[in-house]
């Protein structure tokens, strides 16, 4: 899928999202579903990335899957730069600090995910790289 495509695609999940409340049909469809704001690493720019998270006992954790690609996606690398978001959950909106997961945390989480979304162990043997997990930690 090109840039253009998947924005617009981008697009129409969020305006979605925020018409229906939190949720939102098509790939999503039955799926948690978080907006999360972040800030271009390079750019500067307001972007937001609507991610299937797992939610687990209160916390929000989000994977830079990209789809299995070899690569991580620009929202992760924001993230790493700008860790101050907002994300939208339901109907509420709130800020919180991203917080990259490593080793037996990450792969305790991500096996979480993969129970809940079979479709993430399909991406992490899709690629070579470890997929990433951030927590969403809301702020107090």
């Amino acid at each position: 899928m090109d840039k253009a495509a998947f924005d617009e695609m981008n697009r129409t999940v969020i305006a979605e999202f925020r018409t229906k409340g939190g949720t939102a049909g098509g790939v999503f469809e039955g799926k948690p579903l978080v907006l999360v704001h972040h800030v271009g690493a390079k750019s500067g720019t307001e972007r937001i990335a609507p991610l299937v998270p797992l939610l687990d006992d209160g916390r929000i954790f989000v994977f830079a899957s990209k789809g299995g690609a070899d690569n991580h996606p620009d929202w992760y690398h924001n993230l790493m730069t700008h860790p101050e978001v907002t994300v939208e959950q339901g109907t509420e909106t709130f800020r919180a600090t991203a917080r990259a997961l490593e080793g037996d945390e990450r792969d305790e989480v991500y096996a979480k995910q993969v129970a809940a979304e079979p479709q993430f162990g399909d991406y992490q043997r899709k690629t070579t790289r470890v997929i990433p997990v951030v927590e969403l930690v809301r702020a107090s």
